[in-house]
């Protein structure tokens, strides 16, 4: 396994903390991510200074959470964010801490964090602090609260969102402790807003177990967003099958959250959490593609692309080939690589055209939707002189 050492300009902010007299440490998903052998995103530092002591050393940083003491720090083209040690008191949003406070002692900023693989610091000298047993838990594939779960739920509902995505992205089990209480505190989850939801099983659905949505519709963590829970036994591992698209595995997920009833309908699902209004609809028209029955033939594939449009008929077939069964991922290949005409803007005659044949007002628009279905089944046709002599017999009789 490759050894994950943290880049200079990190290393440079975490010494020159120290050369100022305050502890520094990398702590959070950076140590995590090491101590697994993955390479981290971001790099997060804690540290003793405030923050006003930290945009002394660093005169070129911004403050951009002083209420929660964060600083970001610019360093070499670089940003990082350096947040003073902590403790946090009240939630009475079941979100948010209604206090926070600077302290010095970091076993208190890291008793406040979530799990306990989330809780474990790296010093620059390389040493590990792990009070809470995060590495153990790590080597065991764990997701375990620090501390009393259902506290730590009560305070941040999110919490349980979160431990099923991690629980999902890195192929771990959730400890039995912790699963118990989110069951007990799911109902919780009503006082997160829908976007917070939506942003954590968009990263669900992306990871290589999608189907883990369906272990947090089971836990009950999406009671305000349907209608009634799937059969507990339902996986849908399909869903994995599918490409790494955030759009098409929604569209997969409000397939089945349809067709197993959970909600009235596939868009007022993805519209209760709050997705742009665009994947909405494109997501909602191709789960009725579906659920009518999508055709691998051409000539319908064509019709479909008519009608919806690219995106749509996509993820339509996509998700139809790896849900239901099929080859609709194929054909839409071969017709999108034929250059055949499935739109108006590529037919080879315009409504000036036939208007120079004679045609006007809706009957321009008429014949250019004819000659379009025309097309689509005889794609060697697409031909201006062609689509001009059927314009004018049609016109003629």
């Amino acid at each position: 396994m490759a050894v994950i050492t943290p880049p200079k300009y990190v290393k440079q902010i975490l010494k020159t903390l120290q050369s100022h007299g305050h502890l520094a440490f990398l702590v959070g998903g950076c140590v995590r991510d090491i101590i697994l052998g993955r390479c981290p995103n971001d790099w997060d530092i804690c540290t003793s200074a405030l923050p006003e002591e930290v945009m002394a050393v660093f005169p070129a940083s911004e403050p951009t959470g002083l209420a929660h003491g964060t600083v970001t720090v610019h360093l070499a083209s670089h940003a990082v964010e350096v947040t003073t040690f902590r403790a946090e008191a009240g939630y009475a949003d079941h979100r948010h801490p209604d206090a926070v406070s600077f302290v010095c002692d970091l076993t208190t900023d890291l008793k406040r964090r979530d799990f306990t693989m989330n809780a474990i610091a790296l010093s620059p000298d390389g040493l590990m602090v792990d009070p809470f047993g995060g590495i153990g838990d790590i080597e065991n594939k764990l997701v375990r609260c620090v501390g009393e779960p259902a506290v730590r739920f009560e305070e941040d509902a999110l919490r349980m969102l979160r431990a099923m995505r991690f629980a999902a992205r890195l192929g771990f089990e959730i400890e039995p402790g912790t699963m118990s209480a989110i069951r007990e505190k799911a109902h919780l989850a009503v006082f997160l807003a829908p976007e917070r939801i939506r942003e954590e099983l968009e990263k669900t659905i992306l990871t290589g177990r999608p189907q883990a949505v369906f272990d947090i519709i089971d836990a009950g963590l999406l009671d305000g967003y349907i209608l009634r829970r799937p059969s507990a036994a339902l996986n849908a591992p399909q869903l994995a099958l599918l490409p790494k698209n955030a759009a098409v595995r929604w569209t997969g997920l409000a397939y089945l959250i349809e067709e197993y009833e959970a909600a009235d309908s596939a868009g007022e699902f993805l519209s209760s959490l709050r997705l742009d209004s665009r994947t909405v609809r494109c997501a909602s028209d191709a789960v009725s593609i579906m659920r009518a029955g999508i055709s691998a033939d051409a000539a319908d594939m064509k019709r479909l692309l008519r009608d919806f449009g690219a995106d749509t008929v996509t993820y339509a077939a996509e998700c139809s080939d790896a849900l239901i069964g099929g080859k609709c991922r194929r054909t839409l290949k071969s017709v999108l690589r034929s250059g055949e005409c499935f739109s108006v803007k590529h037919l080879a005659v315009t409504g000036d055209d036939l208007i120079s044949v004679g045609l006007r007002g809706r009957a321009v628009g008429d014949m250019l939707a004819f000659l379009l279905d025309y097309v689509i089944e005889h794609p060697e046709n697409n031909k201006r002189e062609i689509l001009l002599d059927i314009a004018r017999g049609t016109e003629e009789s």
